[in-house]
């Protein structure tokens, strides 16, 4: 890990000995996960049961993948949707919703994407974590509500800040192409030409399945070697695997890989990034998929929109606010 990764790291194992619950405000690519690896392994070591919960089951998958070879003297499960056959474990990787299984079971609760739907905003989800835990918590985001900065506001709370990636390269900086005329496909087909032909991996964001299925349909009679995948894509696990082992040149997407997603030299477009589906802390999130790899530290972000909205200015400020933070700080300022 980093200095920066290591002295938070450290201090989620200090807080979680004195009863204190952590927020790790940190950005798109900090290693959030590997900042809470060594308080989930002090826990587990002290004879108790560790969870670490995620809105989607994509990413549970994704997750219990990663941390089955790290706590390989551990047991560790997975628990979603239809696959809740076994419960019991040291470490339980699982979507929020399957919290409601353990009743007063965790002694640590790792929930990371709390500003992600379903669990934001939702009061039974919410409760349901509460109820399955005994001891502490570490909550984990990129981009915080409002109403998340606030709970951490009290006594026996700490909010743990890190505005770099671990690679200590900045957060690409999207760059906004607005139109109302066709000259937005334009737009479209241009950085989709001049990724494919750089062989950059490159994922297209849709705000709704049809635009997904529509963008595809559209961009396949051009370009071969793409796919599309949403929330109700049954084969979407198997296309998202084959694109990781390059199989496919581009990927068209709805929300569904918003988060949780590490692909390298991955390139991103947002179509319509005006929709109202995307608020600003989504399109950080989008924006956090490229430049996330340490030999693969940079990447474009283009959002094509009819008009510039709010949203997207205060994404680009957030993440020219975070880029400002890592300047000074190699700067030493």
């Amino acid at each position: 890990m980093s200095p920066e990764q290591k002295e938070l790291s450290d201090k989620l194992v200090e807080n979680y000995k004195k009863g204190i619950d952590s927020l790790v405000f940190a950005v798109c690519g900090s290693g959030k996960t590997e900042i809470s690896l060594q308080v989930i392994q002090y826990v587990i070591n002290c004879g108790e049961r560790v969870a670490f919960a995620v809105p989607r089951k994509d990413v549970v998958i994704e997750l219990y993948n990663r941390l089955k070879d790290i706590f390989n003297k551990n047991s560790v499960v997975a628990v979603y949707g239809g696959h809740h056959n076994k419960l019991d474990a040291d470490l339980v990787i699982l979507t929020t919703h399957q919290l409601y299984r353990y009743d007063k079971y965790f002694s640590l609760i790792v929930l990371d994407e709390i500003d992600a739907f379903p669990f934001k905003d939702n009061e039974v989800l919410r409760n349901i974590f509460f109820k399955s835990l005994i001891g502490h918590y570490v909550m984990m985001s990129a981009t915080p509500t409002k109403e998340a900065l606030e709970l951490f506001k009290g006594e026996k709370k700490d909010i743990l800040r890190l505005d770099t990636r671990f690679h200590k390269h900045p957060l690409p900086l999207p760059r906004v192409l607005v139109s109302q005329s066709f000259i937005r496909y334009f737009y479209l087909f241009k950085y989709t030409y001049k990724y494919i032909k750089s062989k950059k991996p490159l994922f297209v964001f849709a705000p709704t399945i049809d635009e997904c299925e529509r963008i595809y349909k559209l961009l396949s009679i051009l370009f071969k070697g793409g796919e599309y995948v949403h929330s109700k894509r049954i084969q979407r696990n198997e296309i998202i695997m084959g694109f990781r082992q390059q199989k496919y040149k581009f990927l068209v997407t709805t929300s569904v890989l918003e988060r949780g997603v590490t692909v390298k030299d991955l390139q991103v477009i947002i179509w319509n990034a005006n929709d109202r589906i995307y608020d600003s802390g989504t399109l950080v999130q989008i924006a956090g998929r490229a430049g996330r790899k340490k030999d693969a530290p940079t990447g474009e972000v283009i959002f094509i929109a009819r008009k510039e909205t709010e949203s997207i200015r205060n994404a680009r400020r957030s993440i020219n606010n975070s880029n400002k933070a890592l300047q000074n700080m190699l700067s030493g300022d």
